[in-house]
């Protein structure tokens, strides 16, 4: 097993570049988050610049001070919501990948959740990634699927699965 650590990173600027450079790779390689090859530079910095605000946490993981991945804890801030969460963007650089990383990122973020007094995380994935294997495994249920969700780069419609975990 690779040691890494998780930090909670309160300012972008710092990590900027790396940031940048991890989500041209993980969209690169195929990750459904939002984005569609080939994604240049300026337009993932532009991304990253507008993660932070108050009610998103964002969780980095290191190896030997290189980002290995990432993940956001979006918290709502809607008066009939704030006993929810979710996950947003949980992204593991493909050298660091099948190392443990995105579980350890996921349980941080299920932790921080609880302390945040969230009952309740939601997230959604496109079907078929490896990140469904992960989020069964983890005990999230699976709530639904909508079709012609996501786009991919060679203009094919995806579903998407929503799930949801409830936290004790």
């Amino acid at each position: 097993m690779v040691a890494f650590r998780i930090e909670q990173i309160h300012s972008i600027q710092e990590h900027l570049e790396e940031l940048s450079e991890l989500l041209i790779q993980v969209v690169a390689e195929g990750a459904s988050i939002g984005f569609v090859p080939p994604l240049q530079l300026a337009d993932a910095s532009r991304y990253w610049e507008t993660v932070l605000e108050p009610s998103v946490i964002l969780f980095v993981a290191f190896q030997d001070d290189q980002i290995a991945g990432t993940i956001q804890l979006h918290l709502s801030t809607k008066p009939n919501g704030n006993h929810r969460a979710e996950i947003a963007k949980l992204m593991t650089h493909p050298k660091f990948r099948r190392h443990g990383i995105a579980r350890k990122l996921m349980q941080q973020a299920e932790e921080r959740a609880k302390q945040e007094e969230r009952t309740l995380i939601v997230l959604d994935t496109r079907e078929g990634d490896p990140s469904n294997l992960l989020y069964t495994s983890l005990d999230y249920i699976q709530a639904g699927r909508i079709p012609h969700f996501a786009r991919s780069a060679n203009g094919e419609l995806h579903p998407t699965i929503l799930y949801y975990k409830l936290l004790n």
